[in-house]
């Protein structure tokens, strides 16, 4: 006997050479592009297809600088069934509640329903907070709001839900609701980024840090491979590649130059309120008074603002509220997530718009001051982008604007059946192809 085998058979040889190749084309070597929301959901979602098979299939996520370094790990983390585009957002609010049931998301990530409305009012001269007998209150609130008989009334006239008692009621004006807990829903955004870059990991995806400088094409056969600068060597480095999908939100087109793509700067702050507040989410127009603003440290005078704003107010869990203001186009896009500068006197005009109608956020400590950019489609027929491109095997996923966490599960799903099944099978999404406005 040999160790030696010799197929002579001609038809059982073509047998064994059709089931080669065969394997060999069942190879895939995929590689996302960017560490936010999307990739990371691109990546869990990938893992979890009926076709994924790590023995065959592997799988790389390239961030430039950390998971959830941009505004996946800044946004408000709301979720809402009357969010946009109207083709994705079912599947995705219904992937949120699975994948909190299957992970524990309520405990790993915050996942919780809400309440969800619009309220008018108007606004307070600046204050400090509270103080006795003139002195600091060293932390403690002292509220001189009483919610008497006549306040009640004022906040029963302008429509405002009883358990939603964290505004000054002499600012209240009107009270709109725009979802409920079967409509409207929230996560923390970081934690639930994380949450997915971590089950993806778990199921064999390669995390790596570095930044990706090219998509290199075979001659009319699409995508061969990626090549990316590794953060912490600087060595450049280049790995084989039949599929890609670019999810690199505001920076998607400096990975993929043809994506009309742009970045919008937003800031925000984190408040832990003087005492819990409720589970709401609050957009807010409120009127603000004359001459309103704390004073400018250099410029000795105070800081122009319009009559009107518009802040958005997230409770979450664990006593702390979210508030965000509106963007601006101020600041370039910079090379990566962690060069973003943020403008603190643009975070304090937040905190003070917030203080002006809310004695619990006034009163409360400001924990974090930060600025990200969202990710805009510069096309009439807007965003986001998720699906073919035209080259073989790159895929874009991106453009999502201020919805990206409400529709991260969705565009991972339909990205994963993009590459294992060739089309979106789990929602209609013609309006989203790329290849309409590339």
């Amino acid at each position: 006997m040999t160790d030696n085998c010799t197929v002579t058979d001609p038809l059982a040889l073509k047998r064994l050479l059709r089931t080669g190749m065969e394997s060999a084309l069942d190879q895939k070597e995929i590689v996302i592009v960017g560490g936010g929301i999307i990739g990371c959901t691109s990546a869990y979602f990938l893992t979890r297809h009926p076709a994924y098979d790590p023995s065959k299939h592997k799988i790389t996520l390239l961030e430039a600088s950390k998971i959830a370094g941009g505004a996946s790990g800044k946004a408000g983390g709301l979720l809402a069934l009357w969010a946009y585009p109207t083709n994705i957002v079912p599947l995705s609010y219904r992937l949120h509640a699975q994948l909190a049931k299957e992970h524990d998301g309520e405990s790993r990530w915050g996942y919780r329903q809400i309440h969800c409305g619009q309220l008018a009012a108007k606004g307070r001269p600046n204050e400090t907070k509270q103080t006795l007998n003139g002195k600091p209150s060293n932390g403690e609130s002292v509220s001189l709001n009483k919610r008497d008989g006549k306040a009640l009334g004022k906040v029963i006239a302008a429509g405002l839900p009883k358990d939603l008692n964290w505004f000054a009621p002499e600012s209240v004006q009107s009270y709109y609701q725009m979802g409920d807990p079967d409509t409207t829903a929230q996560v923390h955004p970081y934690q639930f980024t994380i949450a997915m870059a971590d089950l993806a990991a778990q199921k064999g995806v390669n995390i790596i840090l570095g930044s990706v400088t090219s998509i290199d094409t075979a001659n009319g056969s699409g995508v061969k491979s990626v090549t990316y600068e590794d953060k912490a060597t600087k060595a450049s480095r280049t790995i084989p590649a039949t599929d890609v999908i670019v999810s690199a939100g505001p920076w998607t087109q400096r990975v993929y130059p043809p994506a009309p793509i742009s970045g919008m700067r937003a800031h925000s702050v984190t408040i832990t309120p003087s005492k819990p507040i409720s589970a709401y989410a609050i957009f807010t127009e409120i009127a603000l008074p004359p001459d309103f603003g704390q004073k400018n440290t250099f410029l000795k005078s105070k800081r122009p603002h319009s009559k009107s704003v518009t802040p958005e107010i997230y409770a979450r869990p664990n006593n702390e509220a979210y508030a965000c203001g509106e963007g601006d186009h101020l600041v370039p896009l910079p090379k990566t997530t962690e060069d973003v500068e943020t403008d603190l006197d643009r975070c304090q005009d937040i905190i003070d718009y917030v203080s002006s109608i809310s004695d619990e956020l006034r009163d409360g400590e400001v924990t974090v001051r930060q600025a990200c950019y969202l990710p805009n489609v510069e096309a009439a027929s807007g965003g986001p982008l998720i699906g073919q491109t035209g080259v073989k095997g790159l895929l874009l996923a991106t453009g999502h604007t201020c919805w990206g966490i409400q529709n991260g599960p969705g565009t991972g799903k339909l990205i994963s059946e993009f590459v294992f099944d060739g089309k979106a099978k789990s929602a209609s999404i013609g309006s989203l192809d790329p290849r309409k406005v590339l």
